[in-house]
């Protein structure tokens, strides 16, 4: 079994453990482990789902999360308030339950009904396809891009390949390393420890983990000068607001948006205002079949 579904398990208590290794050859496919109060545990794969004999109780679900915030739920608060928690291997559990909500602000998250463990994998090299579109080899710099793509088909695990690659360098097509500077609002690029990313994100890469990329992408121009920022799901007119503030920086930009068509952008009006004003360069789409597909060059519309 893979060591990252073996990490998963151990927070498990020993019953569900000892339940869930019978199903190893669905663990070994499995995206999410999704366990609730008084339910059975559901095993979510790309293709199937999976009802695991076994009910879940409350006090199990308790355990669970003392020992995904390691016997200490305080240290987690702030974590717990936005919905989830980041544990070791970048993986990432989803909490829910009743939100305490006070001057509009969830300030905890009580009587927890239910945990989904999403199971992080890197996949180094998968932006291969995707980077003859990205890199502006002449000059050694990028294209401003957006890459477009559904939920579920892979996008934040593809910009965290493209940053990887674009922060190291590619030696065989002498391509130099840029300093890359990343907000990663929901901690899902990086996938963030106790401060240490657990993701590889490259040698010349900046971090602001759990920010909201408005504010992040203004620090980390003023404060580390970054050649180029990335971020995943942009859609506010406040990520477009700084977006254009990087641009106008001198600083490129590598982000992800939801969508399956250039259609779909043209009819968003606050994304595509990034078109409007000729700032997206590049656009790419992750098709159903994972293909990379080129469906907007600022060349080719002019």
């Amino acid at each position: 079994m893979p060591n990252n579904i073996l990490d998963i398990l151990e927070y498990f208590p020993n019953k569900i453990k000892e339940t869930l290794i019978k199903y190893e050859s669905i663990l070994n496919k499995t995206q999410e482990i999704h366990i609730y109060t008084n339910r059975n545990i559901l095993l979510r794969t790309s293709l199937e789902e999976i009802k695991v004999n076994y009910v879940i109780n409350t006090n199990e679900i308790l355990e669970t999360l003392q020992r995904i915030c390691d016997n200490s739920i305080y240290t987690y608060q702030n974590q717990i308030c936005n919905g989830f928690i980041t544990v070791k291997g970048g993986h990432r559990v989803g909490i829910t339950g009743e939100a305490v909500v006070k001057d509009g602000q969830v300030i905890n998250i009580s009587y927890i009904y239910s945990l989904n463990f999403r199971i992080a994998r890197e996949v180094l090299g998968c932006s291969n396809m995707a980077l003859p579109y990205i890199l502006n080899k002449q000059e050694n710099t990028v294209h401003n891009t957006i890459i477009l793509s559904p939920p579920g088909r892979g996008k934040t695990t593809l910009i965290r390949d493209i940053i990887r690659n674009i922060s190291s360098g590619i030696e065989k097509i002498n391509f130099k390393g840029m300093h890359i500077g990343v907000v990663d609002e929901r901690g899902e690029i990086a996938a963030m420890y106790k401060g240490v990313p657990q993701n590889d994100l490259g040698e010349r890469t900046d971090i602001l983990n759990n920010i909201s990329k408005e504010k992040g992408i203004k620090m980390l121009i003023r404060a580390m000068g970054p050649e180029v920022i990335a971020a995943d799901e942009i859609g506010t007119k406040e990520d477009i607001e700084a977006i254009k503030y990087a641009v106008t920086s001198g600083v490129k930009g590598i982000f992800t948006a939801h969508g399956g068509s250039i259609e779909d952008i043209m009819q968003n009006p606050i994304l595509k205002e990034l078109y409007n004003l000729n700032i997206i360069e590049r656009t790419i789409l992750i098709e159903k079949n994972r293909e990379i597909k080129l469906i907007y060059s600022k060349e080719e519309n002019k």
